[in-house]
């Protein structure tokens, strides 16, 4: 078997590759370089120019080639490769006509529990799509930002004191709002410096939440432990991280509880199983990040299907408020996926990653570019949002 042909795939808001070979299997993968397609599309091309001709089932092979090459790496390379990595998984399994996971040594379990996406502008709206997603089944609920969603066009500005009270607030009605049943899994979004993450984090304690995710931008490992080991919540962190060899630094520092890989940017499939495999050396869980389409959900349900330590899928809803309706993102590009039951999402049997691309997605789904844009503080700097 040769592949005949690479092709980046620009549609809607997301970046997929699809790879055809000359026995008719085609095989599709999706980049997490969100903010960058343009420059992944670009790589997922040069790659391609070294894989055609190629067999396509020497996986690892190739993995190491597209990431050793030329010594650069990136964002954008990295989701090029990451996607390439899923589409060759997703040809493998087909060939052999089996779920990807079985290839990667069988179920560890037959359904994965999902988190849902909460987002709101105001406390109000937040607590009241936690509530709404909490009686649709879900047992956990993400993306919860107890500093709100709030609109990237105004200046921010709180004080310190009104800053962590807020957030500490918010996350109180939450838990009262949905009782004990639920898991809070709240989310940061880089948007503190450490004695703010550790001052939020210690208010917020008593209301037991699943785990503090991303209370720091990720530039600094020894920051990240100096909070882990100064607060009593999980920290859990890793959706901006390319290489395996981050995780390992973090593991390293004790300065994690729960690795998000995102298997579109780490490296695909294959970089995903062994950073959960570290992690399992190092009685950590893993949650794997998920913000994209269902080709990227797919592919982490192979992930969530076969490890030992996965914890909970993030699975990404839409807050109605916000997005104008409340379908999956990226509904109706992508088919075989079942929808979630009971906060549980069967893991898929399809041979491959178990979805297909709606036949001219290309054309019923035009590209939406994502501009640059960051939100201003009151004194005229910026602000991670």
């Amino acid at each position: 078997m040769k592949i005949t042909k690479v092709e980046p795939l620009m549609i809607d808001r997301f970046c997929y590759v699809r790879i055809e070979t000359d026995r008719g299997i085609t095989g599709i993968g999706e980049t997490g370089s969100w903010g960058h397609l343009e420059a992944s599309a670009a790589a997922i091309r040069k790659f391609g120019e070294y894989l055609l001709g190629k067999d396509p089932r020497p996986i690892e092979h190739h993995w190491n080639v597209m990431l050793r090459a030329h010594h650069f790496t990136g964002t954008a390379i990295n989701g090029a490769v990451s996607a390439i990595d899923i589409a060759l998984w997703d040809i493998k399994g087909k060939h052999y006509g089996v779920p990807v996971w079985e290839l990667l040594g069988g179920k560890m379990r037959d359904t994965a529990r999902v988190y849902a996406h909460v987002k709101g502008r105001t406390r109000e709206a937040l607590i009241a799509e936690a509530v709404r997603l909490k009686e649709a089944g879900f047992t956990a609920l993400g993306h919860l930002n107890p500093l709100l969603d709030e609109d990237e066009t105004v200046p921010y500005f709180k004080s310190h004191s009104q800053k962590i009270e807020d957030a500490a607030e918010t996350v109180r009605q939450l838990r009262e709002a949905v009782g004990p049943s639920v898991d809070l899994c709240i989310e940061i979004h880089r948007r503190m410096t450490p004695p703010e993450a550790v001052a939020l984090a210690r208010a917020i304690e008593q209301y037991k939440p699943m785990f503090y995710e991303d209370p720091l931008r990720p530039n600094d490992p020894d920051a990240m432990a100096w909070v882990a080991d100064h607060i009593h919540i999980p920290v859990a962190t890793g959706e901006r991280f390319i290489s395996l060899f981050q995780f390992q630094t973090l593991l390293n520092r004790r300065a994690v509880a729960y690795l998000r890989p995102d298997v579109c940017l780490c490296g695909g499939i294959t970089g995903t199983k062994k950073i959960a495999a570290m992690a399992e050396a190092n009685d950590c869980m893993v949650v794997p990040h998920n913000p994209l389409s269902l080709v990227s959900t797919a592919a982490c349900m192979q992930i969530a299907a076969c490890i030992p330590n996965f914890a909970i899928q993030e699975y990404p809803t839409r807050t109605p408020d916000l997005d104008g309706n409340s379908e999956i993102l990226g509904a109706g590009i992508v088919t075989g996926l079942e929808e979630p039951v009971n906060g549980f999402m069967p893991i898929p049997h399809g041979p491959g990653i178990g979805v297909e691309l709606v036949a001219d997605a290309e054309k019923r789904f035009p590209e939406r570019p994502r501009p640059i844009r960051m939100r201003p503080h009151y004194d005229g700097a910026v602000v991670d949002m």
